[in-house]
């Protein structure tokens, strides 16, 4: 029964060198009181300890549930982009091998996929809210949405109010139908850091229905030292920043081609894109990526005029392109400040 049961949901689980933390992953992935329409797609990416023979005993274990695929690495987005390939399930979901998931927030992010495959119009997407669960820290910042989307309730992207600063729906909140993720021709770079932001924005114009669930799903387990959202390894890395923005500068579409709504987050969540890198960039304190970040924004300006006006518009991108020693002085406090009130460094 197992292997011919209609799978609700692909877990896809990126693990390269994660045989301290694999076991907590797809442990909370299979914590459901029924598991036989989940499916988990590890894929080893040229793991050089434990980590592929821990998957294969995971499978070995869980037949028809769990599946392993071996391959020589090729990146985060690399190992992204071969589960979704081998997806059967409705719906699809990437949770990083050294993360893991909430088992009560599990049984109802299932109990709403499970509904929709009954539904002749299933949504697209489903938004869940996240933690950053800190190394060190009792307090664990959630990301919610409870502000601009009505919970339980089919929406459209024009349903959706304003989202705040620190508000964007990145890969830890999206759990995409996955027809609709095939469907946008989304191919993430392979050996580049930082391709979630890809992930979480390309696809967006082929969404067209979305529910939210105000639960706590995931949990982004952050602050291992030489983890790759560590400052001093994003400012070593802030060339592949520059490589996702441009990414998300080209798969941004004009305002007249897709609903004011839609249109109105993406020019929000590039701006914040856009502010991330230049900040990194500016903490670099290096006189040649000052003058990337001027090409950045110049860039971004050329290749459509209106999406330029309207990033620019925003005002964090105001704030980050203050001009001079001034400017950059303030950049670099804003961002101490942040890191310490979010933790997400």
């Amino acid at each position: 029964m197992r292997q011919n049961m209609r799978k609700t949901i692909s877990f896809i689980v990126p693990a390269f060198n994660m045989s301290e933390y694999l076991d907590r992953c797809v442990g909370s992935l299979i914590a459901a009181q029924s598991v036989d329409d989940i499916e988990v797609i590890i894929v080893d990416d040229g793991s050089t300890d434990a980590t592929a023979q821990l998957a294969d005993a995971w499978t070995a274990k869980m037949p028809g549930i769990v599946r392993t695929i071996h391959q020589p690495n090729k990146g985060h987005g690399g190992a992204v982009n071969t589960g979704v390939a081998h997806a059967h399930g409705d719906y699809v979901k990437v949770v990083d091998a050294d993360d893991w998931v909430g088992p009560d927030a599990l049984e109802r992010v299932l109990a709403v996929l499970r509904r929709q495959q009954g539904n002749e119009n299933p949504i697209d997407l489903l938004i869940t809210d996240y933690v950053y669960d800190k190394v060190g820290k009792r307090h664990k910042h959630v990301v919610c949405f409870d502000n601009v989307m009505q919970p339980n309730t089919r929406l459209t992207w024009d349903d959706l109010g304003r989202f705040g600063v620190a508000q964007y729906m990145i890969m830890h909140s999206i759990t995409y139908r996955t027809d609709v993720l095939r469907r946008s021709g989304l191919r993430l770079p392979e050996h580049t850091f930082y391709v979630d932001f890809i992930y979480s924005y390309q696809p967006f114009p082929q969404v067209r229905t979305l529910m939210y669930l105000d639960v706590p799903f995931y949990h982004y387990f952050i602050g291992r030292s030489g983890q790759s959202v560590q400052t001093d390894v994003m400012i070593r890395r802030v060339d592949q920043l520059q490589l996702v923005n441009r990414a998300m500068a080209e798969a941004t579409p004009e305002p007249d081609m897709v609903p004011e709504g839609l249109y109105r987050y993406m020019i929000h969540f590039l701006s914040i894109n856009s502010v991330v890198t230049s900040a990194f960039l500016i903490l670099s304190r290096d006189s040649r990526n000052y003058a990337a970040k001027t090409q950045l924004w110049q860039r971004i300006d050329t290749m459509s005029p209106a999406i330029g006006h309207d990033v620019r518009h925003k005002a964090v991108s105001r704030a980050i392109n203050l001009p001079g020693k001034t400017g950059r002085f303030i950049v670099r406090q804003g961002y101490r400040v942040a890191e310490r009130i979010v933790g997400f460094n």
